[in-house]
């Protein structure tokens, strides 16, 4: 499967497994293919502890100012409403293909995230969980 890789370290959540699949099958082809070609774009489970922190390797950024694309996501979006958890993947997605920065004429990287995962089919639902 083109996405295993995205997928394995959710092995325990089939439910939210399912629901990255969906958001990566539904992102555009050449979107797709930039995660595919690049290898440091990652998906991953947030394992924050509280008193503990957290634990997960990340590359620094290269001379070129490239660093890691590594997306992190709760659990919890395993219990919430799939309309949410698809928008949320898709957010973070959008960071992660935007290089965390502005889209067009948006610079604020939280407003082009949402836009860009907007334009994907997965606006932010009007209530969330």
């Amino acid at each position: 499967m083109r996405f295993q890789a995205y997928l394995d370290p959710f092995s325990q959540y089939p439910v939210l497994q399912h629901r990255i699949l969906h958001v990566l099958e539904h992102l555009p082809g050449d979107v797709q293919e930039d995660f595919l070609n690049d290898s440091r774009f990652r998906v991953t489970v947030d394992n924050y502890q509280p008193g503990v922190g957290w634990s997960f390797l990340m590359p620094a950024p290269g001379l070129d100012g490239n660093g890691s694309r590594c997306v992190i996501l709760r659990l919890k979006l395993n219990d919430t409403s799939e309309p949410f958890a698809w928008y949320v993947i898709a957010h973070e997605f959008a960071h992660a293909y935007l290089r965390n920065g502005g889209w067009g004429e948006i610079t604020d990287i939280e407003e082009a995230a949402d836009a860009l995962a907007s334009s994907w089919g997965f606006p932010r639902p009007e209530r969330f969980g």
